[in-house]
């Protein structure tokens, strides 16, 4: 009985804190303007840190950065084990995230992700050419975008096989490709199964998994970054995948027990 009553208040808190952030969310880009366009783009990574931190505590998930993460610009790559890697790599780097085009028509977070300044990816035929093409653009005016090169969620013990398309915007705008890799701890300092969103799991299991546990710590580490001035895109991916796995072990090392 003692954990049923445990569990549901974890929930409820969850919920709250989830509400209240969005709440929150709502009226600060209000008060900045950034539902009217008033706020330069430039100063709204501040803003989208400090609600991403929120919303991933109000989850239980605190964010510790191993080492301070560099605030530049460029295009950033992140390790993919959940949809908590939004809000963790939100809160501690400046970029902004990619998003289907549709999802700025809902009422409630594509209002919200349009103030923060999401870029909406308009797709044709799925080419990831025209995507990266978007996305160069996005880099030339002046704003740092986070893509998962894995293209899909892991369990977050290694690096998945990395696709690296969209490293030609890099390419294309001569700016540097930005590798972080994020690991999710528990309470037991072991890497935390609840955090990770992959295989058959279902949404509202995940987030049930993440609410219930109650003390999951997402470590970031960021890692050299790569230029991409006389390398190949295959070049490119290559260092990326060695970068990544190599970045990813040394983060274990030093966060999980043996």
């Amino acid at each position: 009985m003692a954990n049923f009553i445990s569990t549901q208040y974890r929930r409820a808190r969850s919920v709250a804190g989830m509400s209240s952030t969005l709440v929150g969310g709502f009226k600060k880009a209000y008060q900045v303007g950034a539902f009217r366009g008033d706020l330069p783009r430039e100063a709204l990574p501040k803003y989208i840190q400090v609600f991403c931190r929120k919303m991933a505590n109000s989850f239980g998930v605190r964010v510790v950065q191993v080492e301070p993460v560099p605030q530049r610009h460029g295009l950033w790559a992140s390790n993919h084990v959940s949809w908590l890697d939004i809000p963790v790599v939100g809160s501690v780097a400046p970029v902004f995230f990619l998003s289907k085009a549709e999802i700025s028509k809902w009422p409630i977070f594509g209002r919200l992700a349009t103030a923060a300044g999401t870029l909406f990816i308009q797709r044709g035929s799925g080419d990831a050419g025209s995507v990266s093409d978007q996305i160069a653009k996005f880099l030339q005016d002046g704003s740092s975008v986070v893509f998962f090169p894995e293209a899909t969620t892991t369990d977050g013990k290694a690096i998945k096989k990395v696709h690296g398309k969209l490293l030609q915007a890099s390419m294309d705008t001569g700016l540097p490709i930005c590798p972080m890799v994020v690991a999710y701890v528990d309470k037991d300092g072991r890497l935390s199964d609840d955090a990770a969103y992959y295989g058959e799991r279902t949404m509202a299991e995940s987030l049930k998994r993440v609410m219930d546990n109650g003390g999951i710590t997402a470590y970031v580490l960021a890692l050299e970054p790569i230029e991409p001035a006389d390398k190949t895109r295959s070049e490119l991916t290559q260092i990326l995948q060695e970068r990544m796995e190599q970045g990813l072990a040394k983060l274990h090392s030093q966060v999980v027990k043996a």
